[in-house]
């Protein structure tokens, strides 16, 4: 899986969790911003901060740092997904 496929399917997945039930289509940049952070960080923990802060960010509300986790770990499966398709 080449890097941007693996993107498009990150950005798909956070486009569905929909955490403020806004509708799909809405998270456009959040998504991009958490994508972004994806390729540098390896760490469930730490991804979980950072999609939790940009949410937090751009609309003001807190999401759960358990939901963030959960999250983190579905980006992260498809990031070594992708790495380990050759």
């Amino acid at each position: 899986m080449e890097n941007i496929e693996m993107n498009q399917k990150a950005v798909k997945v956070l486009e569905e969790w929909d955490p403020f039930q806004l509708g799909e289509g809405n998270y456009d940049t959040e998504a991009a911003d958490v994508v972004a952070a994806l390729q540098g960080i390896d760490d469930p923990s730490n991804l979980a901060k950072v999609i939790q802060a940009v949410y937090e960010h751009s609309y003001e509300q807190w999401i759960p740092f358990e939901h963030c986790v959960e999250m983190a770990y579905k980006l992260i499966a498809i990031k070594f997904e992708a790495k380990c398709i050759i």
